[in-house]
């Protein structure tokens, strides 16, 4: 089962439903539809919860569309989304990054 690791704050998100995608760079597990996910949290690495990936979309930032921010934590600005990944994934983001968009489900 591969797994997807969520900062505590967004893990709580997911436990209530509000949070349903997840965006990832560099995508080292190759996450493909009908993958079963184990959620843990990235601080402890404790499973909160099972997934099942329902759909991915792979594009540069600068591409996202309007339903690629459903069940994602919105930003003020793209600058401060460029900011977010660069600091997540430590080297720098930009809007030809591409990003792969996870959406999944609960199990």
């Amino acid at each position: 089962m591969k797994t997807l690791k969520f900062r505590k704050c967004l893990s709580e998100l997911i436990l209530k439903g509000e949070k349903t995608t997840t965006w990832r760079i560099f995508d080292d597990k190759d996450i493909q539809v009908n993958d079963e996910l184990s959620l843990l949290v990235w601080e402890t690495k404790e499973e909160f919860a099972k997934a099942k990936v329902a759909s991915v979309r792979e594009v540069p930032f600068k591409d996202l569309r309007e339903e690629d921010f459903d069940g994602h934590e919105k930003f003020s600005s793209d600058k401060e989304m460029y900011e977010t990944y660069s600091r997540y994934y430590e080297q720098p983001v930009t809007e030809d990054t591409i990003v792969k968009i996870i959406k999944f489900k609960l199990n």
